[in-house]
């Protein structure tokens, strides 16, 4: 299970439950935000997608301990398609004409 909760301007603590708790201090910026889902979604979703996509990309051990979801392109470059295809906002965009 994933829990997120708001801990501060922009920032999210992330609790990754299971076998083994690890927390994580995780930076989602409004800009960021809104290239990702438009405000469709609420952030703690968005951020919850994110954990998701990592932990199908590497060792859930391997997941830092605090990082910018901003940063995440840069080591997954599809990431942002991705994500905007699981929070539904690339078809948001095509129905609208985005």
């Amino acid at each position: 299970m994933i829990s997120v909760n708001l801990v501060g301007i922009n920032v999210y603590e992330v609790v990754l439950e299971g076998s083994s708790e690890s927390f994580h201090s995780v930076t989602l910026e409004p800009g960021f935000y809104q290239e990702l889902c438009q405000g469709t979604n609420t952030h703690e979703w968005v951020i919850i997608q994110a954990f998701k996509f990592l932990l199908e990309n590497e060792e859930r051990s391997a997941i830092a301990s605090q990082f910018d979801l901003a940063d995440l392109p840069q080591r997954y470059p599809d990431f942002v398609a991705t994500m905007q295809d699981r929070l539904g906002y690339t078809q948001l965009k095509l129905e609208r004409g985005w």
